[in-house]
């Protein structure tokens, strides 16, 4: 209907007012298609080639957003420390606290260390011990040479467990003995070579050890 309104011929009245005067239909369309062609832009075909070659054109696509709840949820959740200690992840049953149990792994700890340090009858004790101080202990036969607490000297065993304070060793009793490291000191013996552990230097984790930069000075405290 407004269609019919817009190409409605202009009443006799307005004409006289307006001072214009109606055009034909084919008049009226061949003005139009006039207009629109002087108004509107137009890219010629060379243009349009070298916009195409020359600059990128943008054609609206656009990324999908990624799910950040899915991407969280694959992430693998480990246990809290509070949760370890209720699942007693770090305690050594008492069936499985024997000694016998735990002499192959001081057979592997004793070949990895022999490979780790090198030691042969020309190997520097220097060299040795550095490479010693960032070593795992885990599986090595270690005695409590002096203590501060006479009770712990003379403890031999094997190591299970090291944490950042104390080391868990077996005895050939199979028995279970937490040493603390400070102000103790240990003896372990590879080889025939001897090298003491001052237990008060060696308070880290054996994962926080590997990667630390000891200096090189002598120390005479427990």
């Amino acid at each position: 209907m407004e269609e019919a309104l817009v190409r409605a011929p202009i009443p006799p009245d307005l004409r006289k007012i307006l001072g214009v005067e109606s055009k034909t239909s084919s008049k009226a369309e061949a003005f139009t298609r006039a207009f629109l062609k002087n108004s509107m832009q137009r890219t010629s075909k060379h243009d349009l080639d070298s916009m195409l070659s020359y600059k990128a054109v943008i054609l609206g696509f656009t990324r999908p957003q990624k799910d950040k709840s899915k991407r969280s949820s694959k992430r693998a959740k480990g246990l809290s420390a509070k949760q370890k200690r209720k699942m007693k992840v770090f305690q050594i049953k008492p069936e499985h606290q024997r000694y016998e149990l735990f002499l192959p792994l001081h057979e592997l700890w004793r070949q990895y260390i022999i490979d780790l340090c090198g030691l042969k009858p020309t190997s520097s004790p220097q060299s040795v011990q550095q490479k010693l101080l960032k070593a795992d202990f885990h599986g090595a036969i270690i005695t409590v040479v002096r203590s501060k607490c006479p009770s712990y000297v003379g403890t031999t065993g094997i190591l299970v467990q090291e944490f950042k304070h104390v080391f868990k060793i077996i005895t050939k009793e199979d028995k279970l003995k937490v040493i603390p490291k400070r102000n103790s000191v240990f003896e372990v013996e590879i080889n025939g070579f001897i090298s003491h552990i001052y237990g008060s230097k060696f308070e880290q984790r054996a994962s926080e050890r590997s990667a630390k930069k000891f200096k090189v000075k002598g120390t005479i405290d427990l």
